[in-house]
């Protein structure tokens, strides 16, 4: 097993390659890789005795030696099959190993108002982007910040109204060694514009690959997201990925996040209701099995005031997978008339599989109604005995249950075709019969 210093020493040849090549960008982008490099190898891995970190132990990614992706197999459209949707959106963009693919993307006929770029080509184009990840200490957020090498750019103009979703699906393909691969999603929403977005990571091939994702999205005053986000990555990957969001005022950001995949999935998303009457909706369904460990760390923080959150957060494990769930409030001063909900709950079907959930409320107005509740427990016997005395089959019973647990979080997804993918899925992902 290579030593602490060993692969630090692999991730600076890699920095240091990286740094010679035209993709290092411009100079306000050389100086926050330099900073956040720097940043990662003064503080490294994070371990159990980080209190974030408290019940996800990473040492499996820190005994690896992932290397940056250069190239990766070539990923065709058959590939791709099995992650897209009945419906195929016509605004869709692919990015493979971080970069965006022109042959795999359909991304030219975009209706006014939208831009959809390579983050490469927004990095040196656009006036910095600097969104609130490269103030982030995050381990992860840091190594993306270094080896970020493209992704997406979205931008939708002020008052355009985008009915179609844009689907971004980004593909971690890193051939025969692990891989490192770092993208970016950045979608700046101008002010009272609405527009919908699926962000889809999938992946193709057996090779362990660490995949630190980092998602960015402003909202102007008025302008309303729905976003999905979906991640399917092999059974030995490893996807640590961090969401910003930051809503002005009056603006609307609906999220349901959907995870089916990976060795260790992370998902730390925060919130920052930064204006008068914003609201944001972070809804989530994990579903694990096998040795997998889902953690999804979330913050939701009210800065302003009459600013409504909600978020709802169910969990399916079976086998002797392992979940966590940290959710986070914060109700600042300026914050009165602060609506807050939280809810999480987690389905156990074995006994072996476990969650560690920990609501946190820090208040500091007093005008305010926030509430949490957190349940775990197995498919209610009475239920299943209810079904059963109709004459339902044992397995269609609990397939109905299940399906009836999930529900909440699959049906305030808008879209037919994702919806019902993502319930096949399910189906699939649980061995249950169609």
């Amino acid at each position: 097993m290579p030593q602490v210093a060993e692969r630090h020493e692999t991730y600076a040849a890699d920095f240091e390659a990286f740094r010679e090549s035209p993709a290092f960008g411009p100079e306000w982008l050389r100086t926050a890789r330099s900073s956040a490099f720097a940043r990662f190898i003064a503080r490294g891995f994070p371990t159990t005795r980080d209190e974030e970190w408290k019940f996800t132990n990473v040492a499996a990614i820190a005994a690896t030696s992932f290397r940056r992706v250069t190239g990766g197999p070539r990923v065709t459209t058959a590939d791709l099959e099995p992650f897209l949707f009945k419906t195929r959106f016509a605004m869709q963009a692919v990015v493979v190993n971080g970069r965006l693919s022109s042959e795999l993307s359909s991304l030219e006929n975009l209706p006014a108002g939208v831009t959809v770029s390579g983050m490469a080509e927004a990095m040196t184009d656009q006036p910095p982007l600097e969104g609130p990840s490269l103030k982030s200490d995050h381990p992860f957020v840091l190594l993306n910040t270094a080896f970020c090498e493209g992704g997406v750019f979205i931008h939708i103009a002020p008052k355009a109204v985008v009915t179609e979703p844009i689907h971004v699906l980004f593909v971690s393909a890193p051939g025969a060694d692990p891989g490192l691969v770092a993208p970016r999603l950045f979608v700046v929403a101008g002010e009272q514009s609405q527009s919908s977005i699926v962000e889809n990571y999938a992946g193709v091939g057996a090779a362990p690959v660490l995949t630190t994702a980092v998602t960015e999205v402003l909202l102007g005053p008025g302008a309303m997201v729905d976003h999905v986000k979906v991640q399917r990555e092999t059974a030995e990957a490893f996807h640590m990925a961090s969401t910003f969001v930051h809503l002005h005022r009056a603006s609307t950001f609906t999220s349901q996040a959907i995870t089916f995949g990976g060795r260790i999935a992370r998902n730390d998303i925060t919130a920052t209701l930064a204006g008068d009457g914003a609201e944001c909706t972070l809804n989530g369904l994990y579903v694990a099995d096998g040795e997998t460990l889902v953690d999804t760390h979330t913050t939701i923080d009210h800065a302003m005031p009459h600013c409504p959150s909600h978020e709802v957060y169910k969990g399916i494990l079976t086998g002797r997978a392992k979940a966590v769930f940290n959710g986070k409030i914060i109700v600042r001063p300026d914050a009165q008339k602060t609506d807050a909900k939280q809810t999480n709950k987690a389905l156990l079907l074995s006994d072996e599989a476990s969650i560690n959930t920990k609501p946190q409320l820090e208040i500091f107005a007093d005008d305010v109604k926030c509430t949490h509740g957190a349940a775990i427990g197995q498919l209610d016997a009475d239920q299943l005995f209810y079904l059963r005395a109709r004459g339902i089959g044992v397995q269609d019973a609990r397939n109905m249950l299940i399906h009836a647990f999930a529900s909440d979080v699959l049906n305030g997804i808008k879209h037919d075709a994702v919806r019902d993918r993502l319930e096949e899925v399910l189906v699939e992902k649980l061995h249950l019969p169609a």
